[in-house]
């Protein structure tokens, strides 16, 4: 395993130059307790196996990998496969690592979760995960996104959270997490940090990575037991990049598995039309991490854009930062037109409504699965359902 793209980062939260803990030194304490605690967690049976049980029987564990037959026939080409995560309880892959920071929290007796949110599923599924286990929880989300995924505030508010409107700088994912920041250093001997995906200082980036493997670990299975091999391509939307490594994670050393990272290059490829980082962004620092970042000439982050709120971020998980160099995962990207077109077409034609979000990696699979032989396999990582979307695409739509 020497050699092994699944091996976790370094004492210090490096994958490869990717990664860190760029904090003040008053907070590094707070995170190397957190730290020490998830690597004692992880070597505890009992933890471990509460986790499991919740993962079975409340999330509903493992979730469905489909074969999407109508949309197949219809594109021509490859065999397209979904990762149902939007059949888990609270409807995204977001519930896979809320439970387990929820859980960790408790163990280290904090008694509030803090979070932010853009889509608002990771907002939902922090604040079930708290009134389960029985701690406060607190959720900062952006103005606009506040009013596109409505649906969803009023979700946490009834699961018992309080909802903080963010309405400084763009008013959206990067300023909720500014302002989310800004609460946990008041009171970070109480507040445990529910970062909601594979990025901010270590160990947050290898702990979401190790809780959502779990959707690659069962897709493997899955895929082995229907197919009776191996997937020719894994597609997965990437913001932070927690639905996508968590696909990609396990068949990282499997050479012949090509994995498609998808980006929103949301209006256009200008300045704050787009959330493309991997693609146009360079390295540089952003909320505790050293990736790849959209920065202007002082480094400062620019504008995002995309019509899906979970993926306008200017940075990203910094594992993904790290494949990106190694050439180990291609990552493309998909305009908010293409994703609303994929959005309707999986509706129309398999009966499923995708989040803004999957709807990027289904249009990328829609635009590759013609392209190849019907005996290839596309497994694309349906991440979260579009319940919350509905209403945004039909003001779009004019319905």
């Amino acid at each position: 395993m020497k050699n092994s793209l699944k091996l976790s980062p370094d004492q210090t939260g490096y994958f490869g130059e990717y990664g860190g803990q760029i904090i003040p030194p008053a907070l590094k304490p707070i995170f190397d307790e957190i730290a020490v605690a998830y690597k004692n967690a992880q070597a505890d049976p009992n933890f471990r196996a509460e986790y499991e049980s919740l993962l079975k029987n409340y999330v509903g564990r493992p979730s469905p990998l489909y074969y999407a037959r109508n949309l197949s026939e219809k594109l021509g080409g490859a065999k397209i496969y979904f990762k149902r995560e939007d059949l888990n309880h609270t409807g995204a892959h977001k519930i896979n690592h809320t439970l387990g920071e929820a859980l960790l929290a408790k163990r280290m007796g904090k008694t509030k979760l803090l979070a932010e949110t853009g889509a608002g599923q990771h907002g939902v599924a922090l604040a079930t995960a708290a009134a389960l286990v029985g701690l406060a929880c607190e959720i900062h989300m952006g103005e606009i996104d506040i009013v596109k995924q409505h649906p969803n505030v009023i979700r946490m508010q009834l699961l018992g959270a309080k909802v903080v409107t963010v309405k400084s700088g763009g008013r959206c994912l990067k300023d909720a997490v500014d302002s989310a920041f800004e609460a946990f250093v008041k009171d970070p001997q109480n507040i445990f940090f529910g970062i909601g995906s594979v990025v901010g200082p270590h160990p947050f980036p290898m702990m979401v990575r190790d809780f959502q493997s779990i959707v690659g670990k069962e897709t493997r299975v899955q895929i082995l037991e229907q197919a009776g091999r191996l997937p020719d391509y894994l597609v997965a939307c990437v913001g932070g990049g927690s639905n996508a490594i968590g696909l990609f994670h396990e068949f990282l050393d499997d050479r012949d598995v090509k994995m498609i990272g998808v980006e929103p290059s949301g209006r256009s490829f200008k300045p704050g039309d787009h959330a493309a980082t991997l693609t146009l962004g360079r390295p540089g620092n952003i909320h505790g991490m050293f990736t790849y970042l959209l920065q202007d000439d002082k480094g400062q982050p620019l504008p995002v854009h995309s019509i899906a709120s979970g993926l306008d971020y200017p940075g990203v998980g910094p594992v993904h930062s790290d494949l990106k160099d190694k050439g180990r995962v291609t990552y493309e990207t998909i305009n908010d037109a293409e994703a609303l077109e994929a959005f309707q077409v999986l509706t129309k034609i398999e009966g499923i409504i995708p989040a803004l979000e999957s709807s990027h990696a289904v249009a990328q699979a829609i635009k590759l699965a013609p392209k190849l032989n019907s005996d290839k396999i596309i497994i694309v990582n349906l991440s979260g359902r579009g319940d919350k979307d509905v209403d945004y695409v039909a003001e779009r739509l004019k319905l």
